[in-house]
């Protein structure tokens, strides 16, 4: 099973390439848990939280390999965790942290925050907000040495984009 990571900022666009991804591939996605944990909760997740929905992810993205053909689309990872527990907590704990260092994808693509942010309730903090965590990211995936494509522009656009790096995915498996 190939594994595609859509990491991104708040308000960039993840979740809808997601789907159009899955779509394209005739395959699922995963959605993003964070956004479920905050309608169900009613409130943004606490410090400890974190390591809970970073591991809802992982076994989220488990039970959908099963429906999977050939590709998973995951919306987010448990990078995108880490840097928001850095950003709201000052930190991330150390199970946190290790679930990060020990997952991997097969195509990492990361969606550039040039469309217009959108507030989405108690999820969104602000376009400074969605910058910065932009910055912080491809400064991360840098450190990790994380192979990466950045996104640009509209869906039509993204999608666009990524068709070559999921031909050359799907070649080499």
């Amino acid at each position: 099973m190939l594994r595609v990571a859509i990491l991104g900022a708040e308000s960039s666009g993840k979740s809808t390439l997601a789907a159009a991804l899955a779509e394209r591939l005739g395959t699922v996605w995963v959605p993003e848990y964070l956004r479920e944990f905050v309608e169900t909760q009613g409130r943004v997740p606490l410090a400890q939280d974190q390591f809970f929905i970073a591991s809802t992810q992982l076994a989220r993205e488990r039970e959908a390999s099963d429906a999977a053909h050939g590709v998973l689309i995951c919306d987010t990872t448990p990078l995108m965790t880490v840097l928001y527990s850095r950003h709201y907590f000052g930190g991330e704990d150390a199970p946190l942290a290790a679930l990060a260092a020990s997952t991997h994808y097969d195509l990492t693509l990361v969606t550039a925050p040039d469309t217009p942010w959108v507030a989405d309730g108690l999820q969104r903090e602000s376009e400074a907000v969605r910058q910065l965590i932009y910055r912080q990211l491809l400064d991360e995936l840098a450190a990790r040495g994380i192979a990466h494509h950045v996104l640009h522009g509209s869906l039509a656009q993204r999608l666009v984009q990524t068709a070559p790096l999921l031909d050359a995915l799907l070649a080499s498996a």
